[in-house]
């Protein structure tokens, strides 16, 4: 009888590796003063891509080197929802409770910004301020889950055809992937 292997049990694995990543990397730009306007902020987001191709890759070694286009994406975009939620919450934790000054940081340098470009009234600014203030986490953390799930449909339909390697109808011992094939 052949073992069934658990989906979600791969894609929760990989999700828990991912987040943990991102908050040891949220934290040692934070610790490292990295400023939030940035360009290598964008570096955390190489293990999110990373660890997609991964959870794809294990499902279909998982289910002996053959995985349908459909499985492999759908592992993949599993992953980025998940993913992305979790972060989703953590993100307004750390902004919200844990690290506070990073989100009042933001909003100055937003607000310093929007002085400097000298296009909007101090009343706009200012009411422009408040609104970011108040409902500013909320669409950051929504923001998250949202680009999360759409790049990682985009990541997982592209990782779908790299790994799909549907199984024949008929296996012949030599269709039997072995140690040595290349398609593994």
């Amino acid at each position: 009888m052949e073992a069934t292997v658990n989906q979600n049990q791969i894609v929760l694995k990989w999700t828990i590796i991912s987040v943990i990543t991102s908050i040891v990397i949220t934290y040692v730009f934070q610790f490292a003063n990295v400023d939030q306007s940035s360009g290598i902020k964008y570096l955390s987001s190489i293990p999110f891509i990373i660890y997609l191709f991964l959870v794809q890759k294990e499902y279909k070694d998982q289910l002996g080197g053959y995985i349908s286009f459909g499985q492999a994406f759908s592992t993949g975009f599993k992953y980025a929802i998940f993913s992305g939620i979790i972060l989703a919450i953590f993100t307004y934790l750390y902004l919200a409770i844990l690290s506070p000054q990073v989100y009042e940081k933001a909003m100055t340098d937003a607000q310093q910004k929007l002085t400097d470009q000298g296009q909007l009234s101090s009343e706009q600014i200012d009411s422009a301020m408040e609104i970011s203030r108040k409902y500013g986490l909320i669409f950051a953390t929504v923001g998250i889950v949202i680009f999360d799930a759409l790049i990682g449909a985009i990541l997982s339909l592209i990782g779908a055809a790299i790994f799909k390697h549907e199984k024949p109808l008929f296996i012949t011992e030599s269709d039997e992937p072995t140690v040595n094939d290349p398609i593994l």
